[in-house]
């Protein structure tokens, strides 16, 4: 994580952010009460909501639908690319490394989350979202670093999983799957691309 915090910077929170945020934290809400784990996200362009979900693992018996993969996939369906260039995914929650992974290939610009996930996660664990080794051997099918508000309303995030269940909650707290720390914000150090990779970053539709 060295090189990560060299790059952060202070954050002014954006009013859009603040407002996804809290439907995030509400929707993460309606996911527990229909019986999954309180995750939840959105995917918005400006203050343009295009996709939202809860994850739907227990209720359709799928460990792959997690509340992140079924946002970019709705997203990409909602505006007929898969591209999501100029878009925000908002999590409660970290997202894991399954996620990043289409999180960056669909180049999704911006992520803002409010817990963070040190031993799952797909920025503080494994940096595949703002890995530029992606994007620089594989422009073609990777966007480019994705810029990271992390910490935004945390508390309220922390609060929905300790209301839900204290003791579940407390074990995930003390075995350091998630956390909660201050806002902050990581954008990559811009980068040298060639006109052979700015050509194949077009490819990816």
């Amino acid at each position: 994580m060295d090189e990560l915090t060299t790059e952060v910077v202070s954050v002014k929170v954006d009013p859009i952010d603040m407002k996804m945020m809290q439907r995030c934290i509400e929707l993460s809400k309606a996911g527990a009460a229909q019986g999954e784990f309180p995750f939840a996200c959105l995917i918005c362009r400006d203050d343009v909501i295009l996709a939202e979900a809860i994850n739907r693992v227990a209720r359709e018996r799928d460990i792959t639908r997690h509340a992140e993969l079924i946002a970019v996939s709705e997203a990409q369906k909602a505006i007929g690319k898969t591209k999501l260039t100029h878009c925000t995914l908002y999590s409660n929650v970290e997202p894991c490394v399954m996620c990043a992974f289409p999180i960056r290939e669909a180049r999704m610009k911006r992520l803002v989350f409010s817990l963070r996930s040190p031993l799952m996660g797909g920025y503080s664990r494994w940096n595949v979202v703002g890995d530029a080794g992606l994007s620089n051997v594989m422009p073609e099918a990777f966007g480019q670093p994705t810029e990271v508000i992390l910490g935004l309303l945390a508390q309220e995030a922390e609060q929905v999983w300790r209301d839900w269940n204290p003791l579940i909650w407390a074990i995930i707290r003390r075995r350091g799957c998630f956390a909660t720390g201050p806002l902050e914000q990581w954008r990559a150090p811009p980068g040298k691309r060639s006109f052979l990779r700015e050509v194949l970053s077009t490819l990816h539709n």
